[in-house]
């Protein structure tokens, strides 16, 4: 029989075998010895891509009256008119709790309406005005503006997307079965 202790100990040496992988003497992994030099951790690069991107796009969207969570929800709009909420927030990622005061103020500028679902009164469905709609126009040259500020090569920036989605993946992959794992109610787990 297998006691409580041994399987939690167990699952416990499980985590941190796949969390503390053999030290690696790739230079761009860093120095192995110090696995915490902030240089050499690959989260602190992409959250610093993506600050530099945040800074790149203001002067972009400022002058559309938009913010870059707005402008992702824009984006998913102008795709797909008359999503739900749900469907808006799958697409880029925000849940409901995130992207309801969002479309509230994008509905408060004029540029979307809300209303619920005639098939089904639980869902919201968000819908552009002709607003939201011209604006597409106006934003039709950041995508082209965000390229040349990387360089310009697209073939380059399709890899990057792509890697970029890949590695997205196999993290909310390894979220999935962590999570499994451990489940919230796991007696002993910290509380986040």
């Amino acid at each position: 029989m297998v006691r409580k202790q041994d399987r939690d100990r167990d699952g416990d040496q499980a985590m941190q075998n796949r969390a503390t992988p053999p030290p690696t003497t790739d230079p761009a992994m860093g120095d192995p010895g110090d696995a915490l030099a902030l240089s050499g951790q690959l989260c602190f690069a992409v959250y610093a891509a993506a600050h530099a991107f945040n800074r790149l796009y203001r002067p972009l969207l400022d002058p559309l009256g938009l913010t870059y969570p707005q402008y992702l929800v824009m984006l998913a709009l102008w795709a797909e008119d008359g999503r739900t909420v749900s469907s808006i927030g799958k697409a880029i990622g925000l849940d409901s709790g995130t992207l309801t005061p969002l479309l509230k103020r994008l509905e408060a500028s004029g540029l979307v309406t809300r209303a619920r679902s005639r098939s089904d009164e639980r869902q919201v469905v968000v819908t552009l005005t002709e607003a939201g709609r011209t604006l597409k126009t106006r934003a039709a040259g950041i995508p082209a503006a965000i390229a040349c500020a990387m360089g310009g090569d697209r073939d380059r920036i399709a890899s990057l997307r792509r890697e970029l989605e890949g590695l997205r993946r196999t993290l909310l992959a390894a979220v999935e079965e962590t999570t499994a794992a451990f489940p919230a109610d796991t007696p002993g787990r910290a509380e986040g």
